[in-house]
This record gives structure tokens, sequence and C-alpha cells, in this order.
């Protein structure tokens, strides 16, 4: 369970990533001291720069896989690229990531005693041929396309976090988060929600792939975070569904975004990236039960927060381009 308030901090790995930083940032407003570990690379000082001078926050920038001397209270494995952009540049270093980083985080919650939460992915359903996906789903993953260094290494992480609860009975809470999106996306994090809007708000086309028929899901980052919360402070190991069972195509979604942003951005057709999953959408009953946990903010109201922090984004941007040099 998430440990009451102590001077030994909750370390968060992953911390100034997009999850992360909203996670670090939950904490601190808890009350605990927060150790934030990120390599920066695809996280951002950015996303904790308000956190810095905070009397109970520290940035550790280094990496996941390396050792680590610290006495945590409790353990957010966050830490691993999440975007295809972002885990397909490296996918040896993002498999590695995966399990060997899991390692590490489940070896010092065995040390210590301490309980770990574990972010796994939807990703672990693969392009599912049960709809909507439950917890007892065992997935339909390519295990050497491109996107297996993420998938796979995800999977590996789980096997891992349940081997420690059986063989020590380490503390392990299994998230499996679906699509999430907020503000502190990057504007070329390659995920769907922010590829839209920041091609809408720039007034560029967009990139709809195959016939946009595909379907996701996605949750508000602050419903995300506070499912987290309360899994690492129940009883219950996981696996655990994180997301919005309310299901939209992307063809929907570029609609919805370019009304929302009041753009003329025109759409265009690309061939669909291999593995792509064509349908993905979370069977959230587990959660409901044992966590009294369901999304509550809005599909439309997220959007309109989202889009409002990339209009101030890509406005900074733009004004520090323009400044004189």
């Amino acid at each position: 369970m998430l440990p009451p308030l102590s001077r030994r901090p909750v370390l968060v790995t992953g911390g100034a990533g997009f999850l992360g930083s909203h996670l670090c940032e939950r904490l601190l407003d808890e009350g605990h001291h927060v150790v934030a570990l990120d390599n920066l690379s695809s996280g951002s000082l950015d996303n904790v720069g308000p956190l810095l001078n905070h009397p109970r926050f520290v940035l550790l920038c280094r990496d996941v896989t390396a050792p680590i001397e610290i006495t945590p209270s409790c353990i957010f494995n966050l830490a691993c690229p999440a975007s295809p952009p972002f885990y397909q540049r490296d996918p040896v270093k993002t498999t590695l990531t995966s399990v060997i980083g899991t390692w590490r985080m489940l070896e010092l919650a065995r040390t210590h005693r301490v309980p770990m939460l574990q972010a796994s992915t939807s990703e672990v359903y693969g392009d599912p041929l049960v709809h909507p996906q439950s917890e007892d789903y065992r997935g339909h993953v390519s295990i050497t396309g491109p996107r297996a260094c993420y998938d796979e290494g995800k999977r590996c992480a789980e096997t891992l976090c349940f081997d420690y609860l059986r063989k020590y009975a380490t503390p392990v809470h299994v998230a499996r988060i679906f699509n999430t999106y907020g503000p502190r996306m990057l504007p070329g994090d390659g995920r769907v929600v922010s590829n839209f809007i920041v091609q809408a708000l720039r007034g560029e086309c967009i990139t709809l792939y195959g016939d946009g028929r595909q379907s996701r899901s996605f949750c508000f980052v602050q419903d995300t975070i506070e499912g987290l919360v309360r899994l690492v402070s129940s009883a219950i190991n996981g696996p655990v569904n994180l997301g919005n069972p309310h299901e939209i195509s992307m063809r929907d979604l570029a609609g919805h975004i370019l009304h929302l942003t009041g753009s003329r951005s025109r759409v265009v057709h690309r061939p669909l990236p291999e593995d792509d999953p064509r349908q993905r959408c979370p069977d959230i009953s587990v959660a409901r039960q044992h966590l009294g946990w369901w999304p509550r903010i809005s599909f439309e109201e997220g959007l309109v927060r989202t889009i409002a922090h990339f209009r101030e984004v890509l406005g900074n941007r733009a004004a520090s381009l323009a400044a004189p040099g």
C-alpha cells in the first residue's frame, strides 16, 4: 500500500515523462517526499521544471537499468519510452529498459520490502482478437515485428513482477494502461491525439492511417493517475486495466479535433503501419469493482484542456523563434 507520510521518498522512475510528472505532482500535493529518476530520453525537464525548487522533490538524471542506492517507501516504475517513434528509435534499449529496469526496481522493492507499481500497457494485448479486452485475455502479439520491443518487453516485465510475488512475496501491483492524453504530451511524440492536435493547430494535413476505422479509447491523464494511486494503495496485485471504455474511431477523432480547434486542415490517408492494432478498448470491470475507479473526465473536456496546452506550447515556440538573436 502507499505508505504513510515519512521522510523516505516515493521513487518514480520515468518521473520527468508525461505520466510520471503528473504522478510526482500528485504525490507532492499529498505531502510525500518524491525522487524522480529519468534519463530524459523521452522525458523533459520542462515537465518537472515547476517542481525543481520544491523542498520535497529530487530529480536524478540517470538510467533505470543502472544500479541505484536509495531507500524508498514505495516505487512507481514508469520508465520506458511509450510512443512508437521513441521506442522504435532504439528497440534494443527499449527491451532492456523494460526487462532490466523492472528487475532493478523489483530487487529494490524486495530488499526494502516496499510495494512496487509496474506501469504495464494495453500493448500486451497486441492486435486483439477479443473485444473489449479484459485482464484474462492473453493477447495476439507479434514477437518479431517493429512494435515487439515495447510489447514483449512489457509482457516480460509483467512476468518478472509475478515471479517476484510468488518467490519473494514482493508486494507488486501491475497496471495495464490504455491510451492516455492530456497536458505535457510532447508535440512530436507520435501519439495520435498529439499528432492530430498539432497538425490541426499548424494548419497542416491531418495524417490518417489506413481507412480511419481503427479505434482506440482515450483516458485523461488525471483519471489515469488516480487509478495508479488507488491500485498501489489496494490489496490487488493485478493486472488491472486502467483506461476509458468509450471507444472512438480515428476518423471520428480527427473530426472532433478539427471542430474543437476550428482548423481548416484537410485529412490525408497513409498506409497503416505494420502491427498497428485495429481495435483497442478496455474492460474496466476489475478496476470498478476492486478500486472503485472509472474515468470521470469526459473526452470533450479532456480534449479542450489538451488543445489549450498545445496552443500554449506552440505559441511559446513560435515566440522563441521570432525573438531576436
